[in-house]
């Protein structure tokens, strides 16, 4: 079930990759775009969006650096992991369904699985403006309403446009 797991985790990341994005209002803000927008006008659209941010100058390189509050959702084992394999299998599917709406409205930006098999089992980082939120669509997860997993969500901030490496 592990490697199962895993796999559907990894086809579904590289599979949402590629979606692009039917909702101009969800659509995510490009900071690093052709069309580069100014800070003025991106601190703007996200505060028009309801989203909490700050701004900075980085002193080495003297650009303003805006930091957006992000959700980090914690999935952990929840209390109910004692389904059949058919019905874990099925939760599974759906959680992966779930997960890829998620990216496909723009709420979700990255999500996966841990690589142990400890209580935490994934994140989900949610792009949405308010903790409500992002608690609502997290705890909409099939594998969440079944009890098999639980969810923490806690407050993140991040740079706005910053590539993982």
């Amino acid at each position: 079930m592990r490697t199962t797991f895993f796999t559907l985790a990894v086809i579904f990341i590289m599979a949402s990759c590629t979606n692009q994005q039917t909702d101009i209002a969800r659509k995510p803000i490009e900071v690093r775009s052709a069309q580069k927008k100014s800070t003025a006008e991106i601190k703007k659209e996200l505060v028009d969006k309801g989203f909490q941010i700050f701004d900075y100058v980085d002193e080495e390189t003297k650009d303003t650096v805006i930091m957006q509050q992000y959700f980090i959702a914690f999935l952990k084992s929840g209390p109910n992991r004692s389904q059949s394999k058919e019905v874990a299998d099925s939760l599974q599917a759906l959680h992966m369904a779930h997960l890829g709406k998620m990216y496909q409205l723009g709420y979700a930006d990255i999500s996966g699985p841990m690589g142990d098999d400890g209580e935490l089992r994934g994140i989900t980082i949610y792009n949405v403006p308010t903790f409500a939120m992002a608690d609502s669509l997290a705890n909409s997860d099939p594998m969440v309403k079944a009890g098999r997993l639980v969810i923490e969500v806690k407050p993140w901030w991040a740079g706005k446009g910053f590539p993982l490496r």
